[in-house]
């Protein structure tokens, strides 16, 4: 009896557990799982996942065109790397997106010209509208929020996590599309999560609207999937290993 008695004593409050849990999943109104999570194969260590979109590979600039006149982009292929040729304008991708996963990596020019906004300027602009600055921000002072992984003249970054000049940087981006009603009307902002470098920089900041330069609040106008847009700004920055993933 005695060896029978804490058997017996363990599988009541197995059982009492087990209805306290389903008690409490159900108070919370917590889902059962319905659906099994799909499999995704990482790759290797600092390649892309087998589910990633393929924006540029360092072959050429099929994925992409200008926003000018819709006609091929017209940057400059060097090295397994685009460039941003001055006056060619900004490019963006054929595709159209909502809510992604962005890996992008950029390089501002290894010689330093200019200061402030006026050093290895560029963007990686989000359905076209919402900015995340490219810039030399190492030992280049400017504005808190047009330094490099701000959400332009939105957010500063919480850290400069910035690479010399010339060294190869990362953005790993998060980006949730802002939801309209019928009428236009905000029911959810866009919010962006970004790794500058591997660093935390902006941690689900939410979008006050499109990304503006004067000195005015940012707005919404109501949009559907867009395409992802990058920056001629005068400056020769860099850009390879670009993919996405649909969220």
């Amino acid at each position: 009896m005695s060896r029978i008695k804490p058997i017996f004593i363990a599988a009541v409050l197995i059982v009492a557990w087990s209805s306290l849990a389903l008690a409490y999943r159900a108070a919370l109104q917590v889902p059962e799982p319905t659906i099994e999570p799909r499999i995704v194969n990482p790759g290797p260590a600092g390649g892309r996942p087998s589910d990633a979109i393929v924006l540029f590979d360092g072959k050429d600039l099929s994925a992409w065109k200008s926003v000018r006149d819709g006609a091929a982009a017209k940057w400059a292929l060097k090295d397994g790397a685009m460039e941003v040729m001055r006056g060619a304008g900004d490019i963006q991708t054929k595709q159209e997106f909502g809510d992604v996963q962005l890996h992008i990596e950029w390089a501002t020019p290894s010689e330093v010209k200019g200061e402030g906004q006026g050093r290895g300027n560029s963007g990686v602009f989000l359905q076209g509208r919402y900015e995340v600055q490219v810039l030399d921000s190492f030992n280049n002072k400017t504005y808190f929020h047009g330094q490099a992984a701000s959400v332009y003249k939105q957010y500063p970054p919480l850290v400069n996590a910035a690479r010399a000049p010339g060294e190869w940087q990362t953005y790993d981006i998060i980006f949730r599309a802002p939801h309209f009603d019928e009428s236009g009307k905000v029911l959810k902002k866009a919010t962006v999560t970004v790794l500058h470098n591997g660093v935390l920089v902006q941690d689900h900041s939410e979008i006050m609207g499109a990304t503006t330069h004067e000195p005015v609040q940012p707005t919404y106008t109501k949009h559907g999937k867009a395409p992802l847009r990058l920056q001629d700004h005068g400056d020769p920055v860099r850009f390879r290993n670009i993919w996405i993933r649909e969220l």
